[in-house]
């Protein structure tokens, strides 16, 4: 038999390229998330505004938190406490988390006026607000493992707290090793995932627009150019021919 042609054998070759769940899933991928919204070389007008870099500076935050944070845990208490260079690396790790939080939190706040749950962005918005809750999480439990008077303070006093809502058995912030494998572990890993997620859907539904855009501002959308107008002549005006005297 000959093969079909036509739209019907179209139509067949693309069921049969799609016929395993791999295809399908690429299929799914492709048409939620295509590359040139992944990675798009235009961007809409407004996104110039500041309000925007908030976002971008939270996740650079982000980068160097987990960076600095490997580097301490591969040497150490006595390395960060004692050494030159621990002490530089565990400064970098409190200062990039003290950024990250003033970014995230900016942000927040940024997107909350600009109610940033538009346009079938809620769950956008949820994750935002998730990841910032369990980066707060993280960052206790970061402070329990500076191992010194500080921490040690934090960590009898917020037993006391957790015991009282009843999860002082299952989470022990007194016990040095689990919140070290909360810290460096559970924690983290729960932070990017929901950091990654987040940033997948701001790529497949796009950046938020002020209450102000015009509707017609897509995410894809360039930046208005100016188009060049023909400079317009002024008239000339009409030479009077000299009139000759008459004597």
């Amino acid at each position: 038999m000959s093969a079909p042609t036509g739209s019907s054998g179209h139509h067949a070759e693309s069921e049969e390229e799609f016929y395993t769940w791999t295809g399908k899933t690429r299929r799914w991928v492709l048409k939620k998330l295509p590359p040139d919204k992944l990675l798009p070389q235009d961007q809409p007008s407004y996104v110039a505004s500041w309000i925007y870099v908030f976002g971008m500076g939270a996740i650079a935050s982000l980068v160097i938190v987990i960076v600095s944070g490997v580097i301490l845990s591969l040497n150490g208490p006595l390395w960060w406490h004692v050494s030159g260079v621990g002490h530089f690396i565990n400064s970098t790790h409190l200062w990039s988390v003290e950024f990250f939080f003033l970014f995230m939190v900016v942000h927040l706040w940024g997107k909350y006026w600009m109610a940033a749950w538009r346009g079938g962005r809620v769950l956008t918005w949820i994750t935002g607000v998730v990841s910032f809750a369990v980066s707060i999480v993280a960052a206790f439990t970061g402070y329990l493992l500076q191992t010194n008077f500080d921490s040690q303070w934090i960590a009898f006093e917020g037993k006391d707290a957790l015991n009282a809502v009843g999860i002082g058995a299952w989470f022990n912030v007194a016990n040095l090793g689990q919140i070290f494998m909360w810290h460096i572990t559970l924690l983290p890993l729960a932070v990017a995932a929901i950091v990654a997620f987040h940033v997948i859907l701001v790529r497949v539904h796009g950046v938020v627009p002020p209450l102000e855009a015009a509707e017609t501002d897509a995410q894809l959308q360039p930046a208005p150019r100016p188009v060049p107008q023909p400079q317009a002549h002024a008239p000339q005006q009409p030479t009077e021919e000299p009139t000759e005297v008459v004597r």
